[in-house]
């Protein structure tokens, strides 16, 4: 952390007064990770007193609106994409893109667009986590496959396993975000991050030729028997077991499931991961990639030191320790940073570094407004279930984007 000082000294003759920090980092190694990111800054500034209130998570997220209208503090965490929008909208959260000036805007390039409304940028990234496609390394060689670096191969695959009774992927659809993550890829490869962005944020028609493509490239994989048999029995947690006992070849999932799986026996030799591949030759590749973000409440008292640790938060050294296999577990956005030595944080922190350049998507329900998602992923579990009404899903979902972005 030697380059902290140096950054640090720059605001330390400025800082003073209070900063006072709303988190909800509840959890106990988030906790311990926002109360030592205070402890350290407030360490590096003499006339500065840091107060942290950490809030339990859910009860946050009731609370936020009220606290940034009527008392709000100079710093809250928040999400990223659509999440921030309500806040930014109704004139809650302060500009700060001049925190992007200089070369922070390269080295947090991968979440910039998800910073960005009205060619502004709202908040900070601190962390993140890739999804993509886990699947039975051990199983894939025995049946001599490789990781697909397209549709046709995707598809192969598929059929290759399916050949040999096992099902291609696992999945539990009776919690309707998993599916969203299925329609998310799809529509990402499909159609781009753009058209993807416009659909979730209300400006394009459910029932445009370009979803219907995006349910077509879908429905070849339903067609193939490509997904465990009753899926909507199962939470996430409870379709693990598929995979770890071999019944199925692959689970399109967000990292946090690497853990459990772990836990059920796949070691990294029987355990690998790859990214999504290309559907659409013509679309540069975008990814999900759920960011948590700090943001400045427009109302702060002290918004020169807010947004100086706004600066140190997103620093190479601080993302490095907060992200740390011993801390948040996840990966620091900034590219400057290093990554702990863990496998599958290594493989993901390439792609959304290197490997990304469509732009990173917050998943589809933080992406939608929470009503839209609601109806969207019920037609999506029922799509998977009922693949011949889906133009009576799709009238119901243009319904709804009628109604609901008014």
């Amino acid at each position: 952390m030697a380059a902290l000082p140096a950054s640090a000294g720059s605001h330390e003759e400025k800082l003073s007064g209070t900063l006072k920090i709303f988190s909800d980092m509840s959890n106990p190694a988030p906790r311990a990770v926002m109360e030592g990111l205070a402890q350290d800054f407030d360490a590096m500034h003499d006339d500065l007193t840091v107060e942290l209130t950490i809030i339990d998570r859910e009860a946050y997220k009731t609370q936020i609106r009220n606290f940034l209208s009527a008392n709000p503090p100079d710093v809250a965490n928040w999400y990223a994409g659509n999440r921030m929008r309500p806040y930014v909208d109704a004139g809650l959260f302060m500009d700060v893109s001049d925190v992007w000036e200089g070369t922070l805007s390269e080295e947090l390039a991968s979440t910039k667009g998800a910073m960005t409304l009205d060619g502004k940028q709202w908040g900070v990234p601190y962390t993140y986590y890739q999804w993509g496609v886990y699947y039975r390394k051990d199983l894939y060689e025995q049946y001599g496959l490789e990781e697909p670096t397209d549709w046709e191969s995707f598809k192969g695959n598929c059929q290759t396993l399916l050949d040999n009774g096992v099902k291609c992927f696992t999945i539990g659809t009776k919690f309707l975000w998993t599916a969203a993550g299925w329609f998310d890829y799809l529509n990402m490869r499909t159609n781009g991050f753009d058209f993807h962005m416009a659909l979730t944020g209300g400006e394009v028609e459910w029932t445009d030729e370009r979803v219907r493509q995006t349910f077509a490239n879908w429905r070849e994989l339903i067609d193939m028997g490509a997904y465990i048999d009753n899926h909507t029995a199962y939470s996430w947690q409870e379709a693990l077991p598929f995979m770890a006992n071999g019944e199925a070849g692959a689970y399109l999932m967000g990292n946090f499931a690497v853990a459990p799986l772990r836990e059920a026996g796949l070691d990294d030799d029987k355990l690998d991961y790859y990214q999504f591949p290309a559907i659409n030759g013509d679309v540069a590749l975008a990814e999900d990639a759920p960011t948590d973000t700090f943001h400045i409440p427009s109302g702060a008292e002290n918004p020169e030191a807010a947004k100086a640790f706004l600066k140190y938060v997103t620093s190479a050294d601080v993302q490095t320790k907060i992200n740390a296999g011993d801390a948040l577990g996840q990966l620091p956005v900034n590219s400057g940073s290093s990554v702990d030595d863990d496998k599958f944080l290594k493989e993901g922190f390439e792609v959304l570094s290197s490997n990304s350049s469509g732009g990173v998507a917050q998943f589809f329900d933080r992406d939608a407004p929470a009503e839209m998602a609601k109806v969207a992923m019920e037609g999506f579990q029922r799509f998977m279930v009922q693949p011949d009404s889906l133009d009576q899903i799709l009238d119901n979902l243009e319904r709804a984007r009628q109604r609901i972005y008014q």
